[in-house]
């Protein structure tokens, strides 16, 4: 049915809100891309199956819905209304989830979570130590609803906002609100949205155009991914919102095309905001005409900067092009054209929702609201985050993420993928937002967060983004696309064991060049893991420079492996598992190893069965050996 108004769009929910049965069993499964991974789809249809085999399949929900963020367990299974919360479904456990707790109650405690510092179970999600420090606003409803039923949105309060901004609100109150709230672009730059939408409303010329940016490219960040496959109608809420406020008719979601379940949740989701009347000519009975496009990129990186990703839009090859003009006076077709990524659309309307007062509540003096994160690495519960701004780094990777696995210390965090810098354990109580961040030199970027433990060769990670950036760079301005090669090709030396004094004056050299000479935010952002790197972990560089040592032992090339002769017994399970045939003895006598057939793979030092005395040695090469 069509919405022709506010009036029905209220009807409609009051409908959907008496028809619904809080007391109605209701089994939710994380059906994000990570729990689909792990076999959430055989979980869901075991469900249905062993509901409709008990003949009780109308008495019983099955709700097929967003990530809910802990992906470390999944699938996750919650099972409503008491909240009771089980992870790590499998299969075979469906049928007794059914019958000893769905249908009579009974707790099964082997599948509850058990928390490590008191070895307790916890039944309810909430009180789960990777939620309980959590404020899931964006992310609070996808473990509630389906993600393309329309209904379920409506039910939970979705349009609520956009009827508020329709029948109460002008245009320019709508951006006033939005800039006194405080949303900055959740995007990585931080800009205050409120004065773009302005800037771009205040443009004399037409059409106008919006872009939801979720072309997420940074290595382990899946924050966007998951809130447009989980909660696609919040995104699309926030830009008809904006649609409203700038005067723009037409909009478009620009999306990687390895996200394929948000492709698909986000076309469907429009599909049905139409078939409501809540996009397209008249929306909602106003003079607001409104409708959306979805482009799926094709996943080159760059095409995460603006001016880049209008290209792509236009059907060009995607490359930066200089500022000014800025994209709010001359973007795609040289019309007006406002971008924000997907986090920002769904924080406008939970403001417009709640508030000025509301949101100004959360967060820091200058970063306010809340920023989802993606915790990976190193790291006891990887998943999504979703925290106040300002929330510490200790609290994040601690409180939340459970701390460092296999009792490793912390090294370093990684914020802001590889247009962030590395933030050492000494800063773990930094606050997370976006001025905190760029005082140690690092930046929010689009709220990757990756962990780093004792383990981690500083030198080689700042190898492994250059390396990124490098590969991704398009090749339009020298300084990033020779810069950046130069400066992969020194870290390279470096990690070989080629290293020379020269070789950090000369990093620092051209991470200055690369950052005031690149033409976009690619370039300018590609030296950050150099530079911190080099700021807190330069005695690591000069190891591996002087030394010819890797002090973390990851740097293949300074890595040299021996067989104590004096305490192996010949047993050959090294020489059997080694896959270069490059250890050599007889049984019950000691063995030796072949260094110029050794690809250092470790494999001797892991099966040797007498690890505790230490037989296989890790040593380093000496610098006369190195050479």
């Amino acid at each position: 049915m069509r919405l022709r108004s506010l009036i029905e769009l209220e009807a409609l929910r009051q409908s959907i809100l008496q028809k619904k049965d809080p007391n109605k069993p209701c089994i939710s499964l994380c059906s994000g891309t990570g729990c689909h991974a792990s076999g959430e789809k055989k979980v869901q249809e075991a469900f249905r199956n062993e509901l409709k085999k008990r003949g009780v399949d109308d008495k019983v929900e099955v709700k097929s819905t967003g990530c809910f963020g802990f992906c470390q367990f999944g699938p996750n299974v919650v099972l409503h209304p008491e909240g009771t919360f089980y992870h790590s479904v499998r299969v075979e456990q469906v049928p007794d989830i059914v019958e000893k707790t769905v249908l009579k109650g009974v707790i099964l405690e082997d599948l509850l979570y058990t928390d490590p510092s008191t070895n307790l179970k916890i039944f309810h999600e909430k009180d789960v130590p990777f939620y309980a420090k959590q404020m899931r606003n964006i992310l609070g409803n996808n473990g509630l609803l389906e993600p393309t039923n329309i209904e379920d949105y409506i039910g939970l309060g979705g349009f609520v906002a956009l009827a508020k901004v329709l029948g109460e609100m002008k245009p320019e109150q709508v951006i006033d609100v939005v800039k006194k709230a405080g949303l900055r672009g959740r995007g990585g730059a931080g800009f205050p949205t409120g004065l773009k939408w302005e800037t771009a409303r205040r443009s004399p010329s037409y059409p106008k155009y919006l872009v939801c940016n979720a072309d997420e490219g940074d290595p382990g960040a899946y924050m966007n991914r998951s809130v447009l496959e989980g909660n696609p109608f919040s995104v699309l809420e926030g830009m008809i919102i904006g649609a409203y406020a700038i005067g723009s008719a037409e909009g478009f979601f620009y999306v990687r095309a390895e996200y394929p379940l948000a492709v698909k949740n986000i076309i469907l989701a429009a599909k049905k905001a139409r078939e409501r009347g809540l996009l397209g000519k008249n929306i909602l009975g106003s003079e607001l005409d409104f409708d959306v496009k979805v482009i799926k990129g094709a996943g080159a990186f760059v095409c995460g900067e603006e001016t880049a990703m209008m290209a792509s839009i236009e059907g060009k090859r995607g490359m930066p092009r200089p500022r000014p003009p800025f994209p709010a006076e001359s973007g795609i077709w040289g019309k007006p054209t406002n971008i924000n990524n997907v986090e920002t659309w769904a924080n406008v309307p939970l403001i417009i929702r709640n508030g000025v007062d509301w949101y100004q509540g959360i967060g820091s003096k200058t970063s306010k609201g809340t920023k989802v994160f993606s915790l990976v690495g190193k790291i006891k519960n990887t998943g999504l985050v979703e925290v106040p701004m300002g929330t510490s780094l200790r609290t994040i990777v601690f409180d939340i993420g459970g701390g460092i696995p296999n009792g490793k210390a912390l090294k370093a965090v990684q914020c802001g993928g590889p247009s962030g810098g590395c933030i050492p354990a000494s800063h773990i109580d930094v606050p997370v937002d976006y001025e905190g961040l760029k005082e140690l030199g690092a930046m929010m970027g689009s709220g990757g967060l990756i962990v780093m433990d004792e383990d981690t060769c500083m030198v080689d990670m700042a190898k492994y983004f250059v390396s990124f950036t490098q590969s991704e760079s398009c090749g339009k301005c020298v300084p990033c696309r020779i810069g950046t090669k130069r400066m992969l090709e020194i870290l390279e030396q470096i990690t070989q064991g080629k290293g020379i004094n020269q070789h950090i004056a000369t990093l620092e050299s051209l991470c200055a060049t690369i950052r005031d000479g690149s033409l976009c935010g690619l370039g300018q952002t590609a030296p950050n893991p150099v530079l911190t790197t080099l700021m807190y972990f330069r005695s690591e560089y000069e190891a591996h420079i002087n030394e010819k040592r890797c002090p973390a032992k990851v740097c293949k090339a300074l890595i040299h492996f021996e067989i104590d002769k004096d305490k192996c017994t010949g047993c050959q399970a090294c020489k059997v598992r080694c896959p270069a045939k490059a250890i050599d003895g007889q049984p019950k006598k000691p063995h030796s190893i072949d260094q110029n057939l050794c690809i250092k793979c470790g494999v001797c030092q892991q099966t040797c069965p007498t690890k505790a005395s230490a037989v296989m040695r890790l040593d380093n090469l000496s610098t006369e050996a190195a050479r």
